[in-house]
């Protein structure tokens, strides 16, 4: 495992999901972390990913990982601390890096593919972490992307007043659109941009209901709680 750099001051919301590491996947709602899986490897990333460098960025315990070794990718799981990638280590043998993906440890052009789900909104600057994904992929790679649609905010509003959620890291969400836009904005190329999640409340019995919209979500798609993009580094911008 790569050695984290020292940190100059501690930002204690962005650093929640390293101290409740060990729990994390006691209280996580699988079927959510399931679909997200299933969405950007069997709908987003549909190539061959034999042998192609691939950044976890923002690993938490390694789901995304898993599916990106099972696939034959060269994984490099990467999270804020060393509890998370301890998690990982558990489940995937893919190089375990510490890092931020506000300042990625890597030079530019380093990877052929980032898959990022549900990092961004607890970073205080997610136009700086889009900037990272672009200079550290490669001319034509590809990002998978994913973030809690910001229409859908007043939902945690009411899971917070109701303690229906354990989590207390920080909650920078973005929009539909605006998320697209910036974006295109550091130079990437918009290939699919689409939904997870017709609502945000997910229990055993409403699992089938949510199974039923999926496959009809284009309809909606900028009204899901869950935005999910797949971009590619323009080789023109590059």
């Amino acid at each position: 495992m790569t050695k984290p750099s020292p940190k100059k001051k501690v930002d204690s919301k962005m650093y929640f999901y390293e101290n409740f590491a060990k729990h994390f996947d006691s209280v996580v709602n699988m079927y959510d972390t399931n679909k997200r899986v299933e969405v950007f490897f069997s709908e987003l990333l549909y190539e061959d990913l034999i042998g192609r460098k691939l950044l976890d960025a923002g690993c938490g315990t390694g789901w995304f990982s898993v599916r990106a070794a099972e696939r034959g990718a060269r994984v490099v799981s990467m999270d804020l601390g060393p509890n998370l990638l301890a998690e990982v280590e558990k489940k995937v043998n893919s190089q375990r890096v510490v890092g931020s993906v506000l300042d990625i440890p890597f030079g530019p052009n380093h990877f052929d593919i980032v898959v990022c789900s549900e990092v961004i909104e607890h970073i205080p600057n997610q136009y700086r972490s889009l900037e990272e994904f672009y200079r550290v992929l490669k001319p034509g790679g590809i990002l998978i992307l994913s973030t809690p649609n910001r229409l859908w905010y007043p939902a945690l509003i009411f899971a917070r007043i109701f303690r229906l959620r354990p989590y207390g890291g920080r909650e920078n969400w973005s929009g539909f659109r605006k998320l697209q836009a910036d974006l295109k904005e550091c130079g990437f190329k918009i290939e699919i941009a689409t939904g997870i999640h017709a609502f945000p409340f997910v229990f055993s019995w409403t699992e089938r209901i949510l199974d039923l919209i999926h496959p009809h979500r284009k309809y909606i798609k900028s009204l899901m709680v869950n935005i999910a993009i797949r971009a590619i580094k323009d080789v023109k911008a590059s």
